[in-house]
């Protein structure tokens, strides 16, 4: 029984720092010391915006306002928006615009964004097609920032950066954080190489790449890319190509979407099984690491929590570990307990953290047991 505990122990804690620092660190490394820059050209091709929306009425004028406002030639850009069963005012909005380049597809019934995705697809005309959500306001130069890279030849696919504004609570400055050490690991893999996966509030990608979506696909923002770079072009991020939203202030509004994106990622296996063949998946080491080890974390965490709590009197190592963990827990309690207290760096990290892990955990069993995430 201790050896099996032993084992447990320090596979999991290997697994972990891997994930957490070790992977970091890596591509750190690589694009440090073996950048691979990325030419980038000032061109204009013709540009289709692709947009899906269910129930977006609280946002579609802004979006619409913003989506104006880029810096780009006008007569360059049509743009096409998918209502997905929308029961509000979304697409009587939509229609009101007086915007000429706008085409609105009315789909009573929902059936999912990636079924919109494509048809809306089938209906552009142009050389890259950039996606965006209808909740997140664009930078003016976005466009012309996203579109540069694609000068570069070898660049198929290029990411905007998401940024967070309004973050007054605790938990949504945690959040906060986590995305940001999330955005640097996406800026090392597209130094060194090509980033695993894009921000779906703004990316871009040539249209001659892009095939359509397997019916119900949640994580287009990471299948789409993926196929990219199984195309053999790179998938990159720029960082000058902004778009803002507002976070979730605390676990409860966060919660549902949370777990339906990682929900997504065990469905994205289920969709497109040779993400996980490394013969077939030129990005297969970045995938596993940056994906997929993510999700075991929840249960790497409870493992190591089990297994050190077994060990606790056989080391004073596995006594510190076992009682860190534990101690980890009681900081969220008390950010719990405390809401004030929840402001501090360490505690908000420790509940951001936490939650995130749990949401995680709580997708595997709703994608268990619902697999028709697609439905928004």
């Amino acid at each position: 029984m201790t050896h099996i505990a032993w084992f447990i122990c320090w596979s999991s804690a290997a697994l972990l720092a891997h994930v957490f620092i070790g992977y970091p660190l890596l591509v750190w490394m690589q694009a440090r010391l073996r950048p691979l820059p990325v030419a980038r050209r000032a061109i204009l091709p013709t540009v289709s915006i692709v947009m899906a929306v269910h129930d977006g009425e609280r946002f579609i004028r802004a979006k619409l306002a913003s989506l104006r406002q880029l810096d780009y030639p006008a007569e360059l850009i049509d743009i096409v928006i998918a209502c997905d069963g929308c029961h509000d005012t979304t697409v009587t909005t939509a229609r009101r615009s007086t915007d000429p380049r706008v085409t609105v597809l009315d789909f009573p019934n929902r059936r999912g964004k990636a079924a919109c995705l494509n048809d809306a697809v089938a209906l552009t005309r142009g050389e890259v097609l950039l996606f965006t959500d209808v909740r997140q306001k664009l930078s003016p130069v976005a466009l012309k920032e996203l579109v540069a890279n694609l000068g570069d030849p070898t660049v198929g696919a290029v990411g905007g950066e998401l940024h967070m504004e309004n973050v007054r609570s605790g938990f949504a400055q945690g959040v906060d954080f986590y995305w940001r050490y999330e955005k640097g690991i996406r800026h090392a893999e597209s130094l060194s190489g090509s980033t695993i996966g894009v921000s779906g509030a703004l990316y871009a990608i040539r249209r001659s790449l892009f095939q359509p979506l397997p019916a119900g696909t949640v994580l287009d923002d990471v299948l789409v890319p993926m196929r990219v770079a199984a195309q053999g072009k790179r998938v990159v991020f720029e960082p000058k190509a902004m778009a803002w939203d507002q976070p979730s202030q605390l676990p409860e509004e966060e919660r549902r979407r949370k777990i339906r994106t990682l929900a997504g990622n065990y469905q994205l296996i289920q969709l497109a099984p040779w993400l996980l063949a490394p013969w077939r998946n030129p990005l297969w080491f970045r995938f596993v690491s940056h994906k997929l080890l993510r999700l075991f974390a929840p249960w790497l965490i409870l493992a190591l929590t089990v297994s050190t709590g077994l060990l606790f009197t056989r080391h004073p190592m596995y006594a510190l570990a076992f009682g860190g963990l534990i101690g980890g827990l009681l900081l969220v309690a008390l950010a719990r307990l405390q809401p004030p207290l929840g402001r501090l760096l360490p505690l908000r990290i420790a509940v951001a953290f936490f939650y995130l892990n749990l949401f995680a955990a709580q997708a595997l069993l709703a994608f268990a047991r619902n697999r028709r995430l697609h439905l928004w």
